[in-house]
């Protein structure tokens, strides 16, 4: 992956300077939870420039080592199978599935003025994601990500900037979730393990 600067387009919420005796620090604190609605357990739902448009419902996991691209942004972005390069290793869904990548493509994704190339896998099942960025895209752009604070903080030009949460389409991803799952179980044994 690499890191390029853009001079516009910037998605963040504004950078936070460093007082002139002290340098910038990654971390944070209980006023950065101002404006988040507690208590909660949401998710991390962000929106980023991908491929020049920009995406909401894209989760942040830093847990998974690989970005995901689903069906959604992939049409959305006007993909074609011979767009994609070969990705053979199967990977693991939510659930528990072992889902077949149908390729993979390496597309610019821009935050605030940082822009980095990013290797999406793209598969073809349901999610109510577009894109899952994971731990390559937050340690190439040197960020940090918490879900208890809403927000991806990262340095860009010796100030931090942030990447705020938005926790009305986390929540909306959850229902449109739970939904899906409830569809998808034959009938009759819906709701039977709670």
């Amino acid at each position: 992956m690499s890191v390029a600067r853009l001079p516009s387009g910037d998605l963040s919420h504004g950078p936070k300077r460093a007082k002139s005796d002290t340098k910038p620090v990654l971390g944070f604190s209980d006023e950065d939870k101002v404006g988040t609605i507690q208590p909660y357990d949401d998710a991390l739902v962000i929106t980023l420039r991908i491929g020049g448009y920009d995406e909401k419902k894209v989760l942040v996991d830093q847990d998974s080592a690989v970005e995901i691209m689903y069906p959604d942004l992939y049409k959305g972005l006007n993909l074609k199978p011979d767009d994609l390069a070969p990705y053979n290793s199967p990977l693991v869904s939510f659930e528990g599935r072992v889902v077949t990548p149908k390729g993979q493509i390496r597309l610019p994704m821009q935050t605030g003025a940082e822009v980095v190339d990013v290797d999406f896998i793209v598969v073809n099942v349901y999610s109510p994601y577009t894109a899952i960025v994971a731990r390559p895209w937050l340690h190439t752009l040197g960020a940090v990500s918490s879900t208890l604070h809403q927000k991806v903080k990262y340095l860009s030009e010796g100030q931090v900037n942030e990447i705020l949460g938005d926790q009305s389409m986390a929540r909306q991803c959850l229902v449109a979730a739970i939904q899906h799952k409830l569809e998808i179980e034959p009938s009759g044994h819906a709701g039977r393990d709670l």
